[in-house]
């Protein structure tokens, strides 16, 4: 036998399929799949979704349940709906300063961060402290008697020196004199 000759290949059986058709409809099968789910994960991407959370409209609930003074926390919006002088307003929960969370304390009922002892009334508005202004608000809508707010739309707070609200705690402050918060039992 001559190395320049080729073996002999014998053909398929009648009906039978060779190797290399099926790898070929396996790579096509694949990439059909492949290209299937790359267009619907394009799809579902790109479709809007409607957000009951931060970034979106949240429900704060009827506007009868703020009575004058009201502060109610939503985790949902990451702000607080207060009521002051028959107006509702969405004060969100991060300080200008630099970010931190900032409660409401209760004795004085004045926003006081626990960071850097910035303080800010019921309406959000700068009291003292090293932040660069009050502190941001959402748009409120009160449609028929239900409240909603747009945490999408931030509105800047007021700047320093803007007080329609109250400019005095109601009682004692949640914090120490350094801005450092009180515990109980410390002295």
């Amino acid at each position: 036998m001559d190395v320049s000759e080729e073996p002999e290949r014998t053909p398929p059986l009648d009906g039978a399929v060779g190797r290399r058709k099926v790898l070929g409809w396996a790579w096509k099968g694949l990439a059909t799949v492949l290209a299937a789910e790359a267009a619907w994960t394009t799809f579902d991407i790109l479709q809007p979704r409607a957000s009951g959370g931060f970034g979106g409209i949240v429900e704060a609930g009827e506007a009868n349940t703020f009575p004058e003074g009201a502060v109610r926390y939503f985790l949902a919006g990451r702000f607080y709906v207060t009521s002051y002088g028959g107006s509702l307003f969405a004060v969100y929960q991060k300080c200008t300063h630099l970010g931190c969370r900032v409660p409401l304390c209760d004795s004085s009922k004045m926003f006081e961060c626990p960071c850097h002892g910035s303080v800010f009334n019921i309406k959000g508005e700068y009291i003292a402290g090293p932040a660069p202004r009050g502190l941001d608000r959402f748009p409120v809508t009160i449609e028929g008697d239900k409240v909603s707010v747009d945490t999408g739309t931030l509105i800047e707070g007021p700047a320093k020196g803007i007080l329609t609200g109250p400019a005095e705690p109601a009682g004692p402050s949640c914090s120490g004199e350094n801005g450092e918060a009180v515990v109980e039992g410390s002295s």
